[in-house]
């Protein structure tokens, strides 16, 4: 629905007002002072109920009472206010006069949606304002708060773990890199020393035996006579020296007993190492996770804002606030900003398609245009103040009154 009529008696400034708007734009012009802002107030005023009627003295001075009348589609909306008085009454009928419902101000609730919103100011709220208005009017797959919540905590997450990273990463940059023939495991000392007593008791008995085996080769030849015990005898020996085995070569061992402690320190750096390198797999393996789900995250956003009805192609929001073709908003062009803000407007405002710019002087040409067309697209009616003193600019209102049309 829009406004066909509006007609404002001793509302503020005004004095009388009767305006049929012709189009999807209504410029209401003139010099400053003159009732302008009031034309717009009135409707808001009419239609907004509580919400539109904080102004204390809605009657124009010196009259007794005030009088608005919106004349939409199918309904006519009657607000009056009587001097001194902090209420007003209110009436709304159907176009052939009926009542339209039995309580009017549940009817005109129901329909109005954010009647006194103004795409500049819009424009010129802070983020969270311009955020929080952005997800009043959009129906998104998940809850905004709780999403950023789980990608703060993730992100919070891969801070702490990336640090680890850097500081396992600088550790095991300052660790020596073990020889490639090191053991894994760390040498005993106490076993190379029983293998090298062991060794030399070998060695101690071979040489026992050898040496009984020169006295015996010394007795047959000094003692023929005792050749055949002799004979015997080193048959004996013989036979203990061919079971002897091979002699171990003590001095490797003793090598690698003198520098025991070195290999071992070598082992235990190793096995440091590779705990340090493994705590850094994990750890990147860990921050690789939490980049996933921030990844997972920001997909479910993306999806979601790609599934919801956003009021204008290309509007986004983040943490911070809202966005538009993927920068932020604050940052866009004075043209984009008018286009999101309107398509804002225009969204807040799906019954009752009425949207007042009270600050029309700031727009230029270019702008004007833009309003118009997107007026025109989505079947809107703007209504726009301008402070003008040609008199030949939209709607003119001069001393509370229309001095031309």
């Amino acid at each position: 629905m829009k406004i066909v009529k509006l007609t404002s008696e001793n509302y503020k400034r005004l004095r009388a007002v009767e305006i049929t708007p012709d189009g999807n734009v209504v410029t209401i012009s003139g010099r400053n002072a003159q009732g302008k802002s009031s034309v717009l107030d009135s409707i808001w005023a009419a239609l907004g109920g509580k919400p539109g009627n904080k102004t204390t003295r809605p009657v124009r001075d010196g009259e007794d009472s005030a009088r608005v009348v919106v004349e939409l589609d199918d309904i006519r909306v009657t607000r009056e206010w009587v001097a001194g008085s902090k209420t007003s009454t209110l009436r709304v009928e159907n176009a052939d006069g009926t009542t339209a419902h039995k309580s009017p101000q549940q009817l005109l609730d129901s329909l109005v949606g954010r009647l006194s919103f103004d795409p500049l100011e819009f424009a010129h709220a802070k983020e969270k304002d311009q955020l929080a208005t952005l997800l009043s009017v959009v129906e998104l797959p998940f809850d905004p708060a709780d999403l950023d919540a789980q990608r703060k905590g993730e992100y919070d997450e891969r801070t702490i773990v990336g640090r680890e990273v850097r500081q396992l990463e600088g550790q095991l940059d300052g660790m020596p890199t073990p020889a490639k023939d090191l053991p894994d495991e760390e040498v005993s000392a106490s076993e190379l020393i029983a293998r090298i007593q062991a060794a030399r008791q070998e060695a101690a008995k071979a040489d026992s035996v050898r040496a009984r085996v020169k006295e015996y080769r010394h007795l047959v030849a000094d003692l023929e006579q005792r050749l055949r015990d002799a004979q015997v005898g080193l048959r004996e020996v013989q036979k203990l020296e061919a079971e002897l085995p091979d002699p171990v070569d003590v001095e490797p061992l003793e090598d690698q007993l003198a520098t025991v402690e070195e290999t071992n320190a070598a082992v235990r750096a190793a096995a440091e190492r590779r705990a340090v390198s493994q705590r850094l797999q994990d750890a990147r393996a860990r921050y690789e996770g939490h980049s996933d789900n921030i990844a997972a995250i920001d997909r479910a956003k993306e999806d979601g804002l790609a599934a919801a009805k956003l009021p204008i192609d290309g509007l986004g929001f983040d943490a911070d606030g809202v966005t538009y073709l993927g920068v932020p908003f604050k940052q866009a062009s004075a043209a984009e900003q008018l286009r999101v803000s309107l398509a804002m407007a225009m969204a807040l405002n799906p019954q009752i398609r009425v949207i007042r710019i009270t600050d029309g002087s700031l727009l230029d040409s270019d702008n004007l245009q833009l309003i118009e067309a997107m007026a025109a697209e989505r079947d809107f009616q703007v209504w726009v103040e301008r402070v003008d003193e040609s008199g030949r600019v939209g709607v003119v209102i001069d001393d509370g009154q229309v001095v031309s049309a």
